[in-house]
């Protein structure tokens, strides 16, 4: 996998719904960068901000990324 990803492909590697990707850009809590009109993500960064959201509640990132699969369906 390369180390800058497309929104979708982050969307998949962190098992949620693009729609859940987009809300937190709007709320500025995922670290990200534009390349034109696009988001980007580096792998480094999200892995990171992961590990940093697991240690500060592991139960929020769980019940985010259940209800944005749920609601996926």
């Amino acid at each position: 996998m390369s180390s800058v990803m497309r929104l979708e492909e982050v969307a998949d590697y962190l098992r949620v719904h693009p729609s859940t990707i987009y809300r937190l850009l709007k709320k500025q809590q995922i670290p990200a960068f534009k390349v034109g009109s696009d988001w980007r993500f580096n792998l480094e960064s999200i892995d990171r901000w992961r590990a940093n959201a697991e240690k500060a509640d592991p139960a929020t990132e769980v019940a985010m990324a259940t209800r944005d699969n749920v609601q996926g369906l």
